[in-house]
């Protein structure tokens, strides 16, 4: 009996749809192109058609996953199937109606050679695979599995941004990086986009106490599907310490980046299949406005100006804001996992497009020039890295990408008069009267249990918002830590509880969360208040800044 060859149907399958694709589509966009003098509305469809393209390499690449599963299990089928003997002519049983009329009468007249045997072997080819290069990973079943998911299983999206972290020495900065990657989203980039933080860590305590932070602080964006996080196998990891050392390094520095290289390779894998474009970030970054759309547009922009770019650089440090074509990431994932114990990421990086573009018989200038057209510079920068203390113990990073810009250090605000009072020495000219008007931040000097920085009203007001930021992007860690922040009423208070009433009268309407971020809107059965203040709680190891400092009352949308 025959088999059925199940690859070649969905081979032909793929083949017709994207040819229905191409002839739907395409003679449409151009239609419509040509027939729209207006400029922006060409421009616009011109992107559109390079989106769509982009898009159809994203669909073909997954679809080739599925038909890699369906040959498996095709070749599966044909060694269950595969004769233990051959019959008469030569050929494999079964297998003579589908050879050729002139090639089944040649077999006949090479009969009772050897030669005459070859036909259909029962041997299968085995390419080399990611065993080959991690063979640790055979040593348990679960090794590639997840071992902490947090998702909505959101997928599809145009940009799948990656954002590595693992447990720091001194300070975790991924807080502020997820602040600022959300913040620099509207509202329609937020429905377009996915951040997938891999905590590369196996202790699932620590990923645990990771994912509760981070649903606290990002409740509607987890919920949303925007946000997710997710682990390792502690199988997935080689041992460590029985790795070559390489390039002169101390072993630490060698663990260090091979274990980063994996990490890459892993985060890269689960996020293939979400998005048409992946970014590769840190977790101790900050991003501009809108950089989702202008990283999509410029992504689009080259490749409907058909420029054959393999990476698109959003900043000029390390690894950060790097972006590829989802389709194109198993060229990054094989050459990680073949190279992770011998290089850094980013030289691997270097090493795989020269080794795809590089003529050695030419000189490095030639190299240099066909480089940037695969791997193109953006300007100006869109991340920015902030962390002081590396994820590799000891290290102190300061370096900064001078594309970026300036960083805002402080956001000022018109707020109601009043008498300013500190119980937390200023360093220099940052003092609070001065953060206060807006004209600069608020820097003191180690805060106490006790410290009070009061804001007393000329007049009494009406609280209606308050949001007070401490910390800012050169000391992300100088924030105000156990902090609550106080009104005191002009009137007794009316509400049933005294649990939120200090003893001098004051009530408790808000506190600094785990970001640095203190923000509310008081209960306007308090009534109008004669004094606003923060009180500190806890002793501080580090200064304290307050970056934004904004009160409003019921006249503020007036003033």
């Amino acid at each position: 009996m025959a088999v059925v060859n199940l690859a070649a149907t969905p081979l032909r399958r793929r083949n017709c749809l994207l040819a229905i694709a191409f002839v739907v589509f395409v003679p449409f966009c151009i239609f419509v192109l040509f027939s729209v003098p207006d400029v922006s509305s060409e421009q616009m469809l011109i992107q559109r058609l390079a989106e769509l393209q982009v898009k159809l390499q994203y669909l073909d690449t997954m679809y080739r996953a599925r038909q890699e599963d369906l040959q498996q299990l095709s070749l599966h089928i044909d060694q269950m199937a595969m004769p233990s003997s051959l019959d008469g002519n030569g050929t494999g049983a079964g297998s003579s109606s589908t050879l050729k009329p002139e090639l089944r009468q040649m077999v006949r007249n090479m009969s009772g050679m050897n030669a005459a045997h070859g036909l259909n072997p029962p041997v299968m080819l085995r390419l080399p695979s990611s065993f080959h290069f991690l063979p640790h990973l055979l040593d348990d079943p679960s090794s590639l599995r997840l071992a902490y998911l947090m998702s909505k299983g959101r997928t599809g999206v145009s940009v799948v941004l990656g954002i590595p972290t693992v447990r720091r020495e001194k300070h975790t900065y991924l807080m502020e990086t997820l602040q600022s990657l959300i913040d620099g989203m509207s509202m329609d980039e937020r429905d377009d986009a996915l951040l997938v933080i891999f905590v590369a860590e196996t202790d699932l305590e620590y990923v645990l106490q990771v994912a509760k932070e981070v649903e606290l602080r990002f409740s509607s964006q987890v919920e949303s599907g925007l946000i997710e996080v997710i682990s390792p196998s502690l199988a997935y990891y080689p041992d460590l310490d029985k790795l070559r050392k390489t390039l002169g390094d101390s072993h630490e520095r060698v663990k260090w980046r091979s274990k980063q290289n994996l990490d890459f390779a892993f985060l890269m894998s689960y996020c293939q299949p979400k998005g048409t474009f992946y970014v590769q970030l840190e977790d101790d970054i900050l991003a501009k406005p809108y950089y989702i759309s202008e990283m999509k547009k410029f992504a689009l922009e080259k490749t409907a100006n058909k420029e054959p770019w393999f990476v698109l650089d959003f900043c000029q440090l390390g690894f950060i804001g790097k972006m590829f074509k989802s389709a194109e990431l198993p060229w990054l994932i094989q050459f990680f996992q073949m190279f992770y114990n011998d290089k850094p990421v980013d030289w691997l990086l270097d090493d795989l497009i020269y080794t795809k573009i590089c003529n050695t018989e030419k000189n490095k200038d030639f190299y240099k020039r066909d480089k940037a057209k695969m791997w193109i510079h953006y300007k100006p920068s869109l991340f920015q890295h902030i962390g002081t203390h590396s994820s590799l113990k000891g290290k102190v990073q300061k370096l900064k990408d001078k594309q970026f810009g300036k960083v805002a250090l402080f956001f000022p605000h018109a707020n109601p008069e009043a008498e300013i009072v500190s119980g937390i020495k200023s360093y220099k000219q940052y003092n609070l009267h001065r953060a206060y008007l807006g004209e600069t931040f608020f820097w003191g000097l180690l805060p106490q249990p006790g410290d009070q920085l009061l804001f007393k009203f000329k007049s009494p007001t009406l609280v209606k918002r308050f949001f007070f930021r401490s910390g800012n992007a050169e000391h992300p860690s100088d924030k105000f830590y156990n902090t609550t922040v106080e009104v005191l009423p002009v009137d007794p208070y009316p509400g049933s509880s005294t649990a939120n009433v200090t003893s001098d009268g004051y009530i408790v309407i808000g506190k600094f969360d785990g970001v640095g971020i203190a923000t509310g809107n008081p209960d306007e059965s308090i009534g109008k208040v004669s004094a606003l203040r923060l009180y500190v709680h806890s002793e501080s190891d580090n200064w304290a800044i307050l970056s934004e400092i904004h009160i409003q009352d019921e006249y503020s949308t007036a003033r």
